[in-house]
């Protein structure tokens, strides 16, 4: 069965048996009050107002038998998979890998590092650990995607312009299909989140698709 959401620049068909939601690092560093991304001197409830349509769009697909995938961007205890480069950049008082408002600052296993509570994976969900911004560097989603015949990718999640942006284009360049629902990204940086989705749409769709959640919900009724 081929389904087909009213998307820009044009309609995204897609086979739900063949297509995968992925919830992008969607974690209390970045988007509670009192973590990391608040204590780097950002507005999280931008980030925040993607929660809830991310919520709803979880919702329907968990319903409609999708293959749900979350990510989380962080690091081993130990830190041998962060690059003293990322780890030095920026010059701040409290480090990736340093005690942090919520823990270690993205290091797994740490309370910041987890998902913000709405949106906890369900038993059988898949859980992507990844040490970069892309999703696919360094982890096995590629793997997991193919063993499970996915062709299509619908995202979610934070922040638009950098893991949102940088997964996308990772998998353009591994087959996928990509469809961003607008609404369920976010950005601390409106200007940076309104650019990083007109980047992905741009020529015709030269990294994905864009919809706004309502729309995939909707067509979700036919499954």
């Amino acid at each position: 069965m081929t389904l087909e959401v009213d998307a820009d620049p044009y309609e995204f068909e897609f086979d739900p048996e063949k297509t995968a939601l992925m919830v992008v690092d969607m974690q209390r560093d970045f988007i509670e009050e009192g973590g990391f991304g608040e204590y780097l001197g950002n507005d999280v409830s931008r980030l925040r107002k993607a929660v809830e349509p991310t919520q709803k769009v979880l919702e329907a697909a968990r319903d409609a038998g999708f293959k749900i995938i979350h990510t989380r961007e962080g690091h081993r205890q130990e830190m041998a998979d962060a690059p003293p480069s990322k780890v030095e950049r920026g010059d701040l008082d409290v480090k990736i890998g340093d005690e942090g408002p919520m823990g270690k600052v993205l290091v797994r296993g740490e309370r910041g590092h987890d998902f913000v509570e709405e949106l906890q994976p369900e038993e059988g969900e898949t859980i992507i650990d990844k040490p970069g911004k892309g999703s696919f560097y360094s982890t096995d989603l590629d793997l997991v995607l193919r063993n499970d015949d996915i062709e299509n990718i619908i995202l979610t999640g934070v922040t638009t312009e950098v893991c949102v942006q940088s997964t996308v284009r990772e998998a353009n360049d591994r087959g996928y299909e990509c469809l961003v629902l607008e609404d369920c990204t976010a950005s601390y940086f409106p200007e940076f989140d309104e650019v990083g989705i007109k980047m992905i749409k741009a020529q015709g769709a030269i990294f994905g698709w864009v919809a706004d959640s309502d729309e995939f919900i909707s067509t979700l009724s036919d499954v």
